[in-house]
C-alpha cells in the first residue's frame, strides 16, 4: 500500500505548497483594512408595485393625486366652448426625483383613459376636452422638479350625463394598474 502512495506524495506536497503562497491574509471574521476592497451581498430593494387606489396614484416615477372633479354643462365656466358636457377632474402632480426624465402636468393624459359605457357593441373610449380651468394654462406643460407638485385639471367630453366614467390607470402606457368610478348624477 505504500508503494501506491509513494509517487503521488511528492505531488501532493507540491500542491499544498502552491496553494499555501495563495492564501488571503484576510479572514472571514477580520476587520478589512485601509484600502481592501470588501464584496458585500446587500438586499435587494424591491420596486414597489405600481397602484392607483383612493384617487392616488403611485407608480415609481409620479404620483397623481384626483382632488376633486364635477360635470360642466355646456356653456358654463370651464366648457364655455364646448360642444357636450364633460368631465372635469382636478388633480395634483408630484415628480418623486427617481428619473431623469421629464414629467409634467399632461403626464395625467398618458397614464390615464376614461370609458363610458353606454354602447353595447364597442368600448367607448371619452375624447379629451378643452382646460376646465384657466388657472392653469401657464402650467400645465411645465416640467415638475425632482420632489415638486403642481396642480392641473383635464376634461373628458361626456356622451351622456347619466352612464358613470370610469377612468383607467395605465391605459395608453400599458397593463391596467387600477380604476376609479365617477357617478355623474
Amino acid at each position: 500500500m505504500n508503494k501506491l502512495l509513494a509517487p503521488v506524495a511528492p505531488l501532493v506536497l507540491l500542491v499544498a505548497l502552491g496553494l499555501s503562497g495563495c492564501s488571503s491574509s484576510v479572514t472571514p471574521d477580520a476587520a478589512p483594512t485601509t484600502g481592501t476592497e470588501v464584496e458585500v451581498d446587500a438586499p435587494k430593494e424591491e420596486t414597489p408595485a405600481d397602484s392607483f387606489v383612493d384617487g392616488v396614484l403611485n407608480t415609481n416615477e409620479v404620483k397623481i393625486a384626483i382632488t376633486d372633479y364635477r360635470v360642466i354643462p355646456v356653456g358654463e365656466v370651464g366648457n364655455e366652448y364646448g360642444e357636450v358636457p364633460v368631465l372635469a377632474i382636478w388633480y395634483d402632480t408630484t415628480n418623486l426625483g427617481t428619473s431623469d426624465r421629464d414629467i409634467s402636468p399632461m403626464e395625467f393624459i398618458y397614464t390615464f383613459e376614461a370609458f363610458q359605457d353606454n354602447d353595447p357593441d364597442r368600448e367607448n373610449t371619452l375624447d379629451v376636452g378643452s382646460l376646465p380651468d384657466d388657472a392653469f394654462l401657464d402650467t400645465q406643460t411645465e416640467n415638475i422638479k425632482a420632489g415638486g407638485t403642481l396642480s392641473n385639471a383635464i376634461a373628458y367630453e361626456l356622451d351622456d350625463t347619466t352612464t358613470q366614467v370610469e377612468l383607467v390607470a395605465g391605459g395608453m402606457i400599458g397593463d391596467e394598474i387600477g380604476r376609479m368610478s365617477f357617478k355623474l348624477n
